[in-house]
């Protein structure tokens, strides 16, 4: 069984916005189009935190250049 998304970023990737699912432990559940209407529903009310640079994101973010992990906007979605 899958855990729940914990955690939405949206983050460019080949010069393309993508909203990318993780769980609690930052481990990739979903990637899809950061303009879908789902981003707008998902994000209603939150407020980001700017850029995905620390250590807990490496993993994760292995693919991601330092420009894309410092403009990413991280959201913590409500469980």
């Amino acid at each position: 069984m899958q855990a729940p998304a914990k955690y939405l970023l949206l983050i460019e990737q080949g010069g393309v916005m993508v909203a990318r699912l993780f769980d609690g432990e930052r481990r990739h559940v979903l990637d899809f189009d950061a303009g879908s209407e789902e981003v707008a529903v998902m994000t209603a009310g939150l407020q980001p935190h700017v850029g995905a640079q620390g250590k807990e994101w490496d993993a994760a973010l292995a693919g991601h250049n330092e420009r894309e992990r410092s403009t990413a906007q991280v959201y913590v979605l409500d469980l």
